[in-house]
């Protein structure tokens, strides 16, 4: 099997981009923050390792089914990714905050039920069983993603939550890969996988590329520091303060009431 100048430069890039990224996040020590996300990195690694050594040799039949079983763990990885991120933005003192939690089930229970059934519509042409099996899942997974991650930072701002700036890197850049692989999937599902899989073959190449620019995106924005928080304002703190003795003297009252 032989690759275009074009797709060796492109999977080399993306390697190397990996191997840049789990540096960035050690050495800058954001594996701490994101350990979910750095596990995904180094999946992103191996995997890239796995195919390139049954592409090269292996069959192409070995190599079409390793794919896209590793496909599945990358997706399943992303799912926790996102919730990872959600636990920052939305339970960032070990507590969920208010009136959030229900809001946020409900999200996830809608977006599932709304995959579930674009999947079901979905009729792909393939050749074989398996395919039409892959196709649907990877299918159900972009869906899936896609509203997970722009429903959570929709959320997010709604509610006005705190959106910590290397939380919202990371979503962002997983939004928009799971964005333009929901794109791919559904030009997948329309057109199949004719028997020289060109569409299909140049709509995959896309989206490696897309996935290349979101490494380099986060090799830079992982890289700077977090924004500072913003100080509260003077007036603010004296509002604060006053409202704090008046709530003490409220409760010393009421002491007093019932000591009586």
């Amino acid at each position: 099997m032989n690759l275009s100048g074009f797709v060796r430069f492109v999977w080399a890039t993306s390697f190397y981009l990996q191997i840049l990224l789990l540096l960035v996040l050690w050495i800058r020590q954001r594996a701490k923050s994101f350990p979910v996300f750095t596990a995904y990195i180094v999946e992103s690694i191996v995997t890239t390792l796995v195919l390139y050594f049954v592409f090269h040799h292996l069959s192409l039949r070995a190599y079409f089914y390793s794919s896209w079983s590793l496909g599945i763990v990358d997706e399943g990885l992303q799912l926790l990714v996102f919730y990872e991120l959600a636990v920052h933005v939305f339970c960032p003192t070990g507590v969920w905050a208010r009136d959030v939690r229900g809001t946020f089930v409900g999200l996830i229970c809608v977006s599932t039920l709304v995959a579930l059934l674009l999947t079901w519509l979905a009729h792909p042409a393939a050749r074989l069983p398996i395919q039409t099996f892959f196709l649907r899942s990877n299918f159900f997974a972009a869906i899936l993603l896609s509203e997970f991650f722009v429903g959570t930072m929709a959320l997010a701002v709604t509610v006005g939550l705190p959106w910590k700036t290397h939380v919202a890197r990371i979503a962002q850049g997983l939004g928009a890969f799971s964005l333009i692989c929901a794109a791919k999937d559904i030009v997948a599902n329309c057109v199949g996988i004719s028997r020289d899989a060109h569409i299909f073959n140049e709509l995959d190449r896309f989206k490696v590329l897309t996935y290349v620019g979101c490494e380099a995106y986060w090799i830079v924005t992982l890289w700077q520091d977090a924004p500072a928080p913003r100080e509260l304002p003077e007036a603010m703190r004296i509002k604060l303060y006053a409202l704090q003795k008046q709530v003490e003297d409220d409760l010393n009252r009421i002491r007093k009431w019932r000591g009586k």
